[in-house]
């Protein structure tokens, strides 16, 4: 990973060549449609909210550096924004990232996170929602990958869950200060905060033409409503 990360950062054109010429996406794929898209689009701008590392398990990265795309990455965990996010796309022209997470209005709100570790599986569960992060403990996802790491996790409920206060920053504002008229692309993965995200958004007035978003730890009626709300519009 840090090898990649180092490429990315440099934009190395063996990083950037590869995915130019020698990548063949799965047809009917995410990756087969967003090579088609980034391709059919002379400029592309992107709002990525929960950008985390912004690479692990990052459908969209490869694109952003291949096809030099526009845009703003939010990530709200220090560490990460610091020593990945942020040096991964600080060479990039056009780029912004923001240490930050997306909220009705700007302020403060509370992250839950793993912790015990700042591993990626660990970072990628940091959410709004604590029921979310705790289901993750209930289903064993955690245990299992503190197996898999050899990992030892604290007894203590409170070692194991972790708050936070961050900054948070409001789509008005956000759209406002970087000057962004459009939007060819809404990534969203807020673990279980999606559907708020797209409230958010006011997306019959802001109208991106694409939303990629995580319904997985959706409840039903979340999945229902947010689905109504894209069919609408």
């Amino acid at each position: 990973m840090d090898l990649r990360i180092s490429l990315s950062a440099d934009n190395n054109p063996l990083f950037t060549g590869y995915y130019k010429y020698l990548f063949f996406p799965k047809k009917n794929t995410l990756n087969d449609f967003l090579n088609q898209y980034s391709l059919s689009q002379p400029d592309f701008t992107v709002i990525q909210v929960g950008a985390n590392d912004g690479i692990t398990h990052d459908p969209i990265h490869k694109f952003i550096k291949r096809d030099q795309w526009r845009g703003v990455f939010l990530e709200p965990q220090p560490d990460i924004y610091k020593k990945y996010l942020h040096r991964i796309y600080q060479n990039s022209q056009g780029i912004k990232t923001i240490f930050a997470a997306i909220g009705h209005e700007d302020g403060y709100q509370t992250l839950y996170k793993i912790g015990f570790c700042d591993m990626r599986w660990a970072t990628g569960l940091a959410s709004f929602n604590l029921h979310n992060l705790k289901k993750a403990f209930k289903k064993g996802y955690v245990k299992a990958n503190c197996n898999k790491h050899n990992i030892t996790m604290p007894a203590d409920p409170e070692a194991q869950i972790t708050t936070k206060e961050i900054r948070i920053i409001s789509p008005k504002t956000l759209m406002k200060g970087q000057q962004i008229n459009k939007i060819n692309l809404l990534q969203i993965d807020t673990e279980g905060y999606d559907y708020e995200v797209i409230k958010l958004f006011n997306i019959e007035k802001s109208q991106p033409k694409v939303i990629i978003y995580e319904n997985e730890h959706l409840t039903t009626e979340q999945k229902k409503l947010c689905t109504q709300i894209l069919t609408e519009n």
